[in-house]
């Protein structure tokens, strides 16, 4: 299942890359996803869904690493996506999502060793794990577009728009789309922090241990209060809010992936 859903995100990516960003078709850009297209990219989610769902769930037990973490971000990021695709353009987001989610989906076939979950079986581990889960790919949804807004920024700037870019939403429309998103993130980082500080309790006996993958995840949830704070209250927009938006994406993804990938892969634990 993982070579199927990598084999269909990168057969989608080639195809929209063939028709929409090069050659005579750039003249007239396509209007968005075609049906046939978007039941691609729906079939090429399933696969990764269930490649996924083996991964994770053996038996009894409930297997995680920075492997499938990040393949989880890139898939729900993907879906969100094509949810999203259905209200707004967004075809810039197809020459970096779907590249990187053929790449996420065979991680964990590649990196099979992942760290066994204690208490995987509790109705409050999975609404946390849920919603971190779920503010993680919101966030890297979030990066994906700030990322393109840079771009078309850059672009912009000096007088030339890249033939990818060119189907994107104005630029105004794309920062509402982002603080939108944000905004969501924020408030589940929120719910995904105090419901670990809980049940931290109830596993350790302590409300909070401070180690590498909390300093972090307080980190993020900082920067990106800030970033809100800085929106509501001083209209930060631009660079200024692109920067602070990859920065709290960069400690967010620290908080997990990196401090597995270090014991899993670096340190072999």
């Amino acid at each position: 299942m993982h070579l199927l859903a990598a084999a269909l995100y990168a057969g989608l990516a080639v195809h929209l890359w063939r028709t929409r960003w090069r050659g005579p078709a750039l003249d007239q850009p396509a209007g968005g996803l075609t049906l046939a297209e978007r039941g691609l990219l729906l079939v090429a989610l399933a696969a990764h869904a269930v490649s996924l769902r083996m991964a994770i769930f053996d038996g009894e037990t409930m297997r995680f690493g920075f492997a499938i973490a990040l393949s989880v971000m890139l898939w729900l990021a993907i879906a969100l996506y094509w949810i999203e695709s259905f209200y707004a353009r967004m075809d810039g987001l197809q020459v970096l999502g779907l590249p990187a989610a053929a790449v996420a989906a065979l991680l964990p076939a590649l990196f099979s060793e992942a760290h066994v979950l204690t208490n995987a079986g509790s109705p409050a581990f999975r609404l946390h794990f849920l919603m971190a889960m779920l503010a993680y790919s919101l966030f890297t949804l979030a990066a994906l577009h700030a990322l393109l807004m840079a771009t078309a920024e850059k672009n912009l700037h000096r007088g030339r728009i890249s033939p990818f870019l060119a189907g994107l939403p104005p630029l105004l429309t794309m920062e509402k789309l982002l603080f939108r998103l944000i905004h969501v993130a924020f408030v589940l980082l929120t719910f995904t922090l105090v419901s670990g500080v809980f049940f931290s309790e109830t596993l350790f006996g302590k409300a909070l241990t401070f180690n590498h993958k909390t300093v972090f995840a307080i980190l993020s949830w900082l920067i990106f209060a800030a970033l809100l704070a800085g929106r509501h209250l001083r209209g930060w927009r631009g660079r200024v809010a692109l920067r602070w938006t990859l920065a709290g994406f960069a400690a967010l993804l620290l908080a997990y992936v990196g401090s597995r990938f270090v014991l899993e892969v670096i340190l072999g634990r």
